[in-house]
Order: structure tokens, then C-alpha cells, then sequence
């Protein structure tokens, strides 16, 4: 290098030479390059540093043919990235060089030299991942990056989210990592405009492992660069695309053709998809396992496809598909070709009707878990001929289908009561109290989770029903239930004979002391998770309860209840608690006095949130943050 560096054959450091710092700075911080350590000069009167401040490095004068053919011939890895630190021109013309442009020299002479020279490149997997966001995703580095890279195990993964608006990402920046990259398996764009179909096809020349592509917001990207990507990646296995306005049916038909190892695609508000492009992918990718549509213009025609090849798929989730009918979805069902579905999530598709569903039940022979959100036109019927048919389904999650009222989860839960381990409804407005003899259904002894959030009708004689009917609940959820009792939740914990472990009751502001004592006596030896946020009724009585009997509890929310620093003292006392997170949020009543309690729970404690506690000084809160330095603390 100093051969290189001082054409002249001595040892003098120029002022204003190529390696001046400054302009190595220049680079950026947080680069995959070396940085060698900065020669001290030997030569430090002023006179001659004006002697010599006006020469320019002969190296300089040398054209970047010449610079190529030197850099090519550098032995390892390290040399090239220290090279790069020099300047921006020579880390620029670093990034244009192939691997297969670097000279190897491995004559008889040199092969012990190689074997034990450290610095030799490293031909890694591509282990390696890198990030650039905003205004950090530049070109020069990406080229640091692919210069950086290349000899310590190559880089694998890629993400662009955002560019800078001044010196952004472009087709140049990617195409370094091109050449530089063989390894990279995955590259994520997003919301990049500055890169388009040059850019992929660059990537699609040097970059044949390439495994995933993610192109969301990529504007200037076509199906140009998308049959680039098929014909130069074979070993394609996953394509996600999202809210690109230039691909369509001719990039996925070119996906089809080449890319036989594809297993999973994921593709939303591509307005020039339609059922062309997704029918050949569909049934020409027979190891397809993953898919997911979403707001497209695709057809009845579509499902059908899928319903017909889908042979191998096992997750598959549609949404905002509005041109296609119930009779596409029943045409899925009836195809028979879904027998290795596992789950199946569908949302805001108005073909999805009693009918549809019931098809799907019997098509999907196999289906353990099925969401339902916005289908508005599914009812009690419906559901309860669905987990009729569908006799291996595990799991039944149903949002805003306001169809389906109690009689309809009731006959649900007779049919499935030998399979069904969690059933979750949200916002289902339809269910409302109504009086039923629970001695008249045989219980669902295989229900594990029940999770009811924000259903304003479900109210105590619903909580009272499910208690009786689900005996092995173990995990609860009762979000936004207001119209939830003592009385109403009471038949469940006492109907409960596995032992609640997880209880989540947040927003349930009728409940109060008396439900918080009965369930840690009921099931304080199980019991490991408990939120009572928003139980405005909730007083240091509960803490008491819970100190006494909860032994396995690890995680407690009291947040805006009535809880006080004497509550707080007595969690402090019991030898057998081990809360590791605790939150007190909007506590008001909580002081600076529970210092000393806090710290002692600080001996377990991996959390604490005392965020919106006004009665405690920011003083306090500092010093806290110092003795319990393990714990994270919100404030």
C-alpha cells in the first residue's frame, strides 16, 4: 500500500492526499469497511508541508481502467475494504467488481502462503443482514456494504425501508450489492421509487440464491424486472408483493414458468393482478404452501383455481376480494383440492354466505383454524353446519359477524365440543343474553382459551352459560365486557376444574374485590397472569388476596384501580410472590412512599410501568431507575 499511496518511494504523509481523514469520514458512519490505522508522520516542520501541500499523489493521475486492474489483484478481502476507506471514487470503483473479476493466485508457490494468511476472503452462506432506513439508505452504502461484506461471510439479507430524498437508493446502489453479493438470499424494498426494473435486473444477474423477494410501494418496478427476477432466480421461494401499480399477470405467469420451488406468496392492492397471472402461479407451483390475496380484481375463476390445485397448501388467507361470489367460494369447497389446509382466514369477502362456508367445511377436511372477520352474511346456520362438517377444527376466531347471536356459538360448541380448543369472538354485535338450560347441552370439555372482547351483549347469564359449559378453561379473555358481574363471572371460576393460568379482565369496571379474592382462592396455585386494568372498583383488598394465596404469579396489572401504597407494601411482604412484571399506570394513589416496597419487588421485577402515577416525583422515579438497574421502567 505505500507503494500506492507515495508514488515517490518515501514515507511522507501529504497533507491533502487521499487519505486524508476527513475525507474518509466522508464515507459515513456505520459502513462494512476497515479502517487501518493512520500512518504518524515523521516530518513535521511547517515549511515542508508547504513544500509540499500543492502534490498530488501520482495515483490519482491514474485512470480508473488502471485502478480496476490494481484492485482486482489485491490478495484478500481485507486490502479491498481498506482500500474503499480512501475515498469515495475508490469505494465507488471497488463496488463495481464481480467476485468472479477477482484475480486468484494460487500457484504451488502461494497455496501455504493463502492457507495461513488471515486476511484471505471468507466465502461464507451469507449470514449477514443489513438495514437502511430514511435518510441511512444511500448508495455509497450500499456499496460499503458490498465491499464490506464480501470477506467476512457475505451478506444474505437486504432491507431498504424509505430512501433519502437528496442522495436516495438507486438502480446503482442495488447494483453493487449485485455484484458484490452473490450470497444474498433476501431483499426487501420498500418504498423505494428510485429503483426499478434495472436495478432487479441486476439483482437477478449476480444474485442466484436469491430466496425472497418483498417489493411493497415500489412504483417504478414492472413485470420487466419481475421476469428478470424469474429467469435469473430459480431458487425463488418467497414473493411479496404490496401496492405495486406496475405488476400484473405477465410477471407472475414468468414467476410460474421458472421459480418451481415457490412456497408461499403474499400479494395486496396489485391493481393490474387479475385471474391470468394468478391462475398460472396457482396452478403451476405445486409446492405452494402459503398464500394470501388481498384486494384484488380477481374473479370467481380464481378460487376455483386454488380450490383445484391447491393440493399442497396449508395457509391461505383471502381479504377484500369484492368481485368474487359465493359461488366461488363454494366452488373452493367442492374441488376437493384443499385436503392439507390447516388455516383458512377470510375477511371482508361478501362471498362468504351459509352456504359458501358449508362447502368449505367439507372440502377442508383437515382445517384446524378458521377466522371469520366482516363476513356479514354468515349466520347461526351457517356456522353450526360449518363445525358440523368441519370435524378437526381447533381453533374458530370470529370478528364483526354480527349474524351470528349465542345460539349459534352454542350449536358450535356442540358439534365441536371433542376438538375445539380456543374459541375467540370480537365486536360480534349479535350475541345478547338469552335464557337457556344449561343442563339440556353436554359441556365442550376440550375448550382451553375463550377470548370475548368488546361484545356489549354478552353479559353475566352468556358468562354464567359458557362457565357451566366449559369445564378445562384454562385461558381467559373478557376485554371491554362491561356488563360483566361478580355474580355472572363466578359459575366460571367455580366450574373451572383445571385452573385458570391466564386472566385478562381489563375494562370490566363492574367487577370488584369480592371476583378478585374468589379467584386467587380458587386458583392463586395456577394462576400466572392477571390484568385488572381499568377495574376502577379494585382495592388494596385484592392485592392482599393475591399476596396470600397467587404462588405462580408473574405478571400483575392494576393499572387505574384504587390501589395504594399500603397495596403495594403488602405484594412487598409475601415471600412466595415473584412478580417479574408489574404495572401501576395511572394509579394516582400510589406515592413516593412505595420506594421502598417497589425496590424490594425490584428484586424480580424485568418490568414496571408507573406511567401517568402523578403522586410520584420524577426524583423518585430516577432514583428508582437506579437501584433496580435489570428492571425496565415506564414513567
Amino acid at each position: 500500500m505505500p507503494t500506492l499511496v507515495n508514488y515517490c518511494g518515501d514515507d511522507e504523509l501529504y497533507h491533502g492526499s487521499s487519505l486524508d481523514l476527513g475525507r474518509l469520514y466522508s464515507i459515513g458512519s456505520n459502513v462494512d469497511v476497515y479502517y487501518p490505522p493512520t500512518k504518524r508522520a515523521r516530518i513535521t516542520a511547517p515549511f515542508i508541508f508547504d513544500r509540499v501541500q500543492d502534490r498530488k499523489p501520482s495515483i490519482e493521475v491514474l485512470p480508473d481502467e488502471c485502478l480496476f486492474e490494481i484492485f482486482r489483484r489485491l490478495p484478500s478481502a481485507k486490502e479491498r475494504t481498506s482500500c474503499a476507506c480512501v475515498s469515495k471514487q475508490w469505494l465507488m470503483l471497488l463496488s463495481s467488481i464481480c467476485k468472479a473479476e477477482i484475480e486468484r493466485n494460487t500457484s504451488s508457490d502461494d497455496i501455504e502462503k493463502i492457507s495461513s494468511n488471515e486476511d484471505q476472503d471468507i466465502e461464507g452462506d451469507g449470514y449477514l443482514t443489513r438495514c437502511l432506513e430514511g435518510k441511512k439508505a444511500t448508495d455509497v452504502r450500499l456499496a460499503a456494504i458490498a465491499v464490506g461484506t464480501s470477506g467476512r461471510g457475505g451478506l444474505g439479507k437486504l432491507s431498504i425501508r424509505g430512501s433519502n430524498s437528496v442522495h436516495g437508493v438507486t438502480n446503482r446502489g442495488l447494483s453493487a450489492v449485485a455484484r458484490g453479493c452473490p450470497s444474498l438470499r433476501s431483499l426487501s424494498l420498500w418504498d423505494v421509487s428510485s429503483i426499478g426494473d434495472e436495478g432487479l435486473s441486476h439483482i437477478a444477474k449476480g444474485c442466484h440464491m436469491l430466496e425472497k423477494l418483498d417489493l411493497c410501494q415500489s412504483s417504478s418496478i414492472t413485470n420487466k424486472g419481475l421476469i428478470a427476477i424469474a429467469e435469473g432466480c430459480p431458487n425463488l421461494t418467497t414473493l411479496n408483493i404490496e401496492s405495486c401499480s406496475k405488476i400484473g399477470n405477465e410477471g407472475l405467469q414468468a414467476i410460474a414458468r421458472f421459480c418451481p420451488k415457490l412456497q408461499s406468496i403474499s400479494i395486496k392492492d396489485c391493481p393490474l393482478v387479475g385471474d391470468h397471472g394468478l391462475s398460472s402461479l396457482l396452478s403451476s407451483a405445486s409446492e405452494l404452501s402459503r398464500v394470501k390475496l388481498q384486494a384484488l380484481n380477481i374473479t370467481d375463476f380464481s378460487l376455483a383455481v386454488i380450490g383445484h390445485y391447491g393440493k399442497a397448501i396449508t395457509n391461505l388467507v383471502l381479504c377484500g376480494l369484492k368481485n368474487v361470489t359465493e359461488r366461488g367460494f363454494w366452488v373452493m369447497g367442492v374441488a376437493q383440492g384443499l385436503q392439507k389446509l390447516v388455516s383458512f382466514s377470510v375477511t371482508s369477502c361478501r362471498g362468504v354466505t351459509d352456504a359458501s362456508i358449508e362447502a368449505m367445511g367439507k372440502g377442508c377436511t383437515n382445517l384446524k383454524q378458521m377466522c371469520l372477520r366482516k363476513c356479514c352474511f354468515v349466520s347461526d346456520s351457517g356456522l353450526v353446519a360449518f363445525t358440523k362438517a368441519a370435524g378437526s377444527l381447533e381453533s374458530l376466531q370470529l370478528e364483526e359477524c354480527n349474524r351470528v347471536t349465542q345460539s349459534g356459538i352454542i350449536g358450535a360448541l356442540s358439534n365441536i365440543k371433542t376438538k375445539l380448543k380456543s374459541l375467540t369472538l370480537v365486536k360480534c354485535m349479535g350475541i345478547k343474553d338469552i335464557d337457556v338450560e344449561v343442563s339440556m347441552l353436554s359441556p365442550c370439555e376440550s375448550l382451553r382459551s375463550l377470548s370475548i372482547q368488546n361484545c356489549p351483549g354478552f353479559g353475566s347469564a352468556s358468562m354464567a352459560m359458557v362457565g357451566k359449559l366449559c369445564p378445562q378453561i384454562q385461558n381467559v379473555d373478557l376485554t371491554g365486557l362491561h356488563g360483566i358481574t361478580d355474580a355472572g363471572l363466578l359459575p366460571l371460576l367455580e366450574n373451572s376444574v383445571a385452573g385458570l393460568v391466564n386472566m385478562n379482565l381489563t375494562g370490566c369496571w363492574n367487577l370488584t374485590d369480592n371476583i378478585v379474592s374468589a379467584l386467587a382462592r380458587l386458583h392463586g396455585g395456577t394462576l400466572e397472569s392477571l390484568n385488572l386494568d381499568g377495574c376502577w372498583k379494585i382495592t388494596d383488598a385484592s392485592l392482599l388476596a393475591i399476596a396470600h394465596n397467587c404462588l405462580l404469579l408473574n405478571d400483575l396489572d392494576v393499572s387505574k384501580c384504587a390501589i395504594t401504597d399500603a397495596g403495594i407494601a403488602v405484594l412487598s411482604g409475601a415471600r412466595q410472590l415473584s412478580l417479574q412484571v408489574l404495572s401501576l399506570s395511572g394509579c394516582s394513589e400510589v406515592s413516593s412512599k412505595s420506594v421502598p416496597f417497589l425496590t424490594k419487588l425490584g428484586q424480580t421485577l424485568l418490568g414496571l410501568n408507573l406511567q401517568s402515577c402523578n403522586s410520584i416525583g420524577s426524583s423518585t422515579i430516577e432514583l428508582l431507575m437506579e437501584n433496580l438497574w435489570r428492571c425496565d421502567i415506564l414513567a
